[in-house]
């Protein structure tokens, strides 16, 4: 008679399918970045696995059983993804040991946190350190010994290896129109950001895997996506130089998808009723626009999950009462 599967099972199996989901999008941007993506995964999770064995040991907890559920791994990749290829060896260490620590280890470990720990660690070194995290290289990367040396700081840096993003240069554009800044910018492509749109759709394959492998559900990544466009189709004002960026720019560019499928499904932090996720999701797709159009960052995704994980309460205690049968 086979064994009946355990939560920690069920757990652990719905890690490795995210991880495998995540390899389009991680060879999308290996594609475009070059070894910079590898050297933050490496660092990032070396340093996850490393904090949480000392904090597990700490608390006098079994080991194995912790480091082996994957959710750790889980965070680490995602955080690794979100932060910019070739930045200094100290941010993803120190990103991912604060999201350990404060985003899950915290209040009592995984099952347990209010906040998605992956983007606590990001908006940690996003406002600590703010000028490093602007600084995303040029879609022809560097050649490993040239991206060590960079991460480690010794050696030089190639000329203009770093440009700003599509969305921080439509945000600082005062004067050129959308089609001459597509035209003439190289950190814009067809659509969206150059590279960053085909990465987006790489993890959109990755989030429809997940979606038919039942690991995540349709609620939240729907509810943020139709509300990132929603209202960027209400915002656009056409290709003026005043303008936000049509919806297909803001779906393609950035973290958008990352955050659709990956960022917002986790299933602690995250709304747990299919009618709180579909909230959850708008709420994201809603404060990732305003904070990219009108905020001091131009993706804004990290802060658009937190604020809604301060939601989440409020968000199933309003869709049970909707669903509650009215009194005779």
């Amino acid at each position: 008679m086979p064994a009946l599967e355990t939560t920690d099972d069920r757990l652990q199996q719905a890690m490795k399918l995210v991880l495998l989901a995540t390899l389009p999008g991680m060879l999308a941007a290996f594609w475009l970045y070059g070894w910079g993506v590898l050297i933050n995964l490496v660092l990032a999770v070396a340093a996850a696995l490393a904090v949480e064995a000392a904090v597990v040991q700490w608390r006098k907890r079994p080991l194995k059983p912790t480091l082996s559920d994957g959710s750790a791994l889980v965070s680490a990749t995602l955080l690794a993804l979100a932060l910019p290829p070739y930045c200094p060896w100290w941010m993803p260490l120190s990103a991912a040991a604060f999201a350990m620590v404060f985003g899950k280890h915290l209040y009592g470990g995984v099952g347990s946190n209010p906040f998605n720990p992956a983007m606590l660690g990001f908006a940690l070194v996003l406002v600590a350190f703010p000028q490093p995290m602007t600084h995303w290289p040029s879609p022809q990367g560097m050649d490993l010994l040239s991206g060590l040396q960079q991460v480690f700081g010794v050696g030089h840096a190639p000329d203009a290896w770093v440009q700003a993003t599509a969305l921080d240069s439509l945000r600082i554009n005062k004067s050129l129109t959308m089609d001459e800044l597509f035209a003439g910018n190289p950190a814009f492509g067809h659509f969206g950001g150059r590279g960053v749109e085909w990465m987006n759709l790489a993890f959109v394959a990755g989030g429809m895997f997940l979606l038919q492998r039942r690991v995540i559900s349709w609620h939240a990544p729907v509810g943020m996506l139709a509300s990132l466009f929603i209202i960027s189709l209400l915002c656009w004002n056409g290709s003026g130089s005043d303008s936000h960026g049509s919806p297909l720019f803001h779906l393609l560019t950035g973290a958008t998808m990352l955050g659709a499928f990956f960022i917002i499904t986790e299933p602690v932090s995250g709304a747990r009723s299919p009618g709180a996720r579909l909230l959850f999701g708008a709420g994201v797709g809603l404060l990732t626009y305003l904070i990219r159009t009108w905020g001091g960052y131009p993706d804004g995704i990290a802060f658009a999950v937190l604020l809604m994980n301060l939601c989440v309460p409020a968000l199933e205690r309003f869709v049970a009462a909707r669903q509650q049968p009215e009194a005779p």
